[in-house]
């Protein structure tokens, strides 16, 4: 069952065209993640599936009707790049304010656990850190109980501790049956959440796969090692270098490229082949011109 959809959706602002002809279709029980450079189009796209903007052309839904109509928003939850909270409210009368709007909210007590927000109960808004904001403004957006939650760089602004907190809290809605839509440019947040990703450039969507498939998509192996000296090698498409000495070596055939190595009689070691990350995926299909077929 799709959740929200986007038919051949394009939108514009004046002269700049922000999505061409996008289809995406969000089904019940995933986990989508949604990726691009800035400027690709992805906020554009949330909010059209939240009912926050209007189309140019092509038709979006949510639950099957209107997302600018209040039904239709019932069952979501949302929390937008930029969130405003009253300065002057505390913690816990927001999460009232919010959980007032709806039939069965989850108890304040379990919402500011599951977010780590627990001694900041009685805080004033205006009194808290930019991360525990952020929390806060996501933790809103599962007061409803919702079936479909639309997060956009969630996680700006955290911590490392605060960000895994927050994996798991979506993680556990997940595991519950939620659906989760999520918009990031961390993408070792997605890589680590989504068992499917939307890569956005350009207006277009250029890939929509499982994480797998898009890292295999642009057909490039990592192979690591250490080295003091490393002849050119024919095959490599790009090298890196890290502070601890290790040489990263990106090819389209990590065997090939393996027996070169043995064949020049360089001393290496610490050997180690694996498949391109999603970082590389994203970096070389982005670059493309032409969407990607994954």
């Amino acid at each position: 069952m799709n959740l929200t959809r986007a038919e051949r959706v394009s939108r514009r602002y004046g002269d700049i065209l922000a999505l061409d002809q996008v289809d995406l279709d969000v089904r019940a029980g995933e986990l989508v993640g949604l990726l691009g450079p800035n400027g690709a189009g992805k906020s554009t796209l949330l909010n059209l599936l939240v009912g926050l903007r209007r189309p140019s052309s092509g038709r979006v839904e949510l639950f099957g009707g209107d997302p600018r109509t209040p039904a239709a928003r019932r069952q979501l939850g949302v929390t937008p790049q930029e969130t405003g909270l009253p300065g002057s409210l505390r913690v816990g009368e927001v999460v009232d304010f919010v959980s007032a709007h709806y039939p069965d909210p989850v108890p304040r007590a379990e919402l500011l656990d599951r977010f780590g927000l627990t001694e900041q109960t009685r805080r004033q808004c205006g009194g808290l850190s930019g991360g525990q904001k952020r929390r806060l403004a996501v933790a809103l957006a599962f007061v409803g109980r919702p079936r479909l939650v639309v997060l956009d760089e969630p996680t700006t602004g955290l911590d490392v501790e605060a960000r895994h907190t927050l994996w798991e809290a979506i993680r556990a809605f997940h595991a519950d049956g939620g659906t989760v839509l999520l918009s990031s440019h961390y993408l070792e947040e997605v890589e680590a959440l989504a068992q499917r990703v939307v890569v956005i450039g350009k207006g277009r969507v250029l890939a929509d796969d499982s994480v797998e498939a898009v890292r295999a998509v642009v057909g490039v192996r990592r192979v690591s090692l250490t080295a003091d000296v490393l002849p050119a090698l024919p095959g490599v498409v790009r090298t890196e270098r890290t502070d601890d000495g290790r040489t990263h070596l990106l090819t389209a055939d990590a065997d090939q490229l393996v027996r070169d190595l043995v064949t020049t009689g360089v001393d290496f070691r610490d050997l180690e082949v694996r498949p391109t990350s999603l970082e590389e995926a994203f970096l070389a299909i982005t670059s493309a011109t032409q969407p990607v077929s994954a």
